[in-house]
């Protein structure tokens, strides 16, 4: 304080005060909205944890399920396979046994 002014009447402690009291609203203010951010954020970490183990899941039987699906999409073609594999042996078969009665007339 300046040595001219009064403490009792000094308008420079007047508004001192007035901005101490003005800071100190500001800085209960900020913490509570700091506070109510932090809150924010930790429940964002845990929605996000939640999700991640959910996606793991989802993961795992998406794995299953497309496993599953090849092997079925397989068992049609292997079915094919294997007819068109008894065809091939009863057509051999049966020109074999027309060239042994064409042969065995004769």
């Amino acid at each position: 304080m300046h040595e001219n002014c009064n403490p009792n009447d000094c308008p420079v402690s007047a508004r001192v005060d007035t901005l101490k009291d003005e800071f100190d609203r500001y800085r209960d203010g900020s913490s509570s909205t700091h506070r109510q951010m932090f809150d924010r954020i930790r429940a964002l970490e845990q929605s996000g944890a939640t999700l991640r183990t959910k996606l793991d899941g989802m993961d795992e039987k998406l794995d299953a399920l497309t496993t599953t699906a090849q092997t079925l999409a397989a068992k049609p073609g292997k079915r094919w396979d294997g007819l068109a594999d008894k065809v091939f042996w009863f057509v051999l078969e049966t020109i074999l046994l027309f060239v042994a009665i064409k042969i065995g007339l004769k």
